[in-house]
């Protein structure tokens, strides 16, 4: 099964860091958030990458042609330029780059992607967000429905820090938690080829008519995500992202 991953945004929250580069190639833990994505699909056995390239699409390139090299010992003969990899993580990946324009809208791109993704079942998401959702029980809710649509209904975290008061008293304080009410877009979709139908052109936004109107034709299913999730659209939340992977557990984790 393919996953598509739209990479082709301009970050204009987070201009600090992508003036030089594109938003998914900013850095958690001395990755590339992409890479965090990457492997969280790949723990769940979904290795197979179609990647929506845009602002700054080369730099992505670049990564993915020397990932093989970043990520293995290797032996260099300096005088021929032989170069011999030793694998030491045994990633198998297939990544599929495709530049979908600069000014193309999110479903725009995603229908660009669609001679790549096949004519059946793929999973989508965005190339700045993170999560520990569990990859195999959203399929298994998305296949049991039988539906054209199913999107990873998540709680957004709380703006500001979060005050329980006992009286005058401070009994408990979160600095950054997810609400408990309300659902927002989270991503993380699984999607029947069908679904390309209803995106016009490279104008439309995915979040916009298309997902109305799966909506209204009763073909757009929430997997409702209690745990963690986070995406990375500003200063605020890299710092936060960071300082979890610091940390030594971060919730997105899955792999070992």
């Amino acid at each position: 099964m393919k996953v598509g991953i739209l990479a082709g945004g301009l970050g204009t929250r987070l201009a600090e860091e992508t003036e030089l580069k594109p938003k998914p190639m900013v850095e958690i833990g001395g990755q590339p958030i992409i890479w965090h994505i990457m492997m969280h699909y790949a723990h769940y056995g979904y290795d197979e990458f179609v990647v929506a390239l845009g602002y700054k699409g080369e730099h992505i390139k670049r990564w993915i042609r020397e990932f093989s090299s970043l990520h293995s010992d290797m032996t260099v003969r300096t005088g021929t330029g032989e170069v011999t990899l030793h694998d030491r993580h045994s990633h198998d990946w297939r990544v599929d780059l495709i530049d979908t324009g600069q000014g193309t809208a999110t479903g725009g791109r995603i229908k660009r992607l669609a001679p790549w993704l096949g004519d059946g079942t793929f999973m989508l998401t965005w190339g700045d967000g993170v999560s520990d959702v569990d990859l195999d029980r959203l399929l298994a809710f998305h296949r049991a429905h039988g539906r054209l649509a199913t999107m990873t209904a998540v709680r957004p975290p709380a703006r500001f820090g979060h005050l329980e008061i006992d009286g005058d008293r401070i009994s408990r304080f979160d600095e950054k938690p997810q609400t408990s009410e309300g659902w927002i877009n989270g991503a993380f979709f699984v999607l029947e080829s069908r679904v390309i139908d209803y995106i016009e052109g490279d104008d439309t936004q995915w979040e916009r008519e298309p997902l109305e109107r799966l909506a209204a034709d009763g073909q757009l299913m929430a997997y409702r995500h209690e745990s963690f999730w986070q995406c990375m659209d500003t200063v605020r939340d890299k710092k936060l992202l960071e300082k979890l992977w610091q940390e030594g557990s971060p919730p997105w984790k899955t792999w070992r």
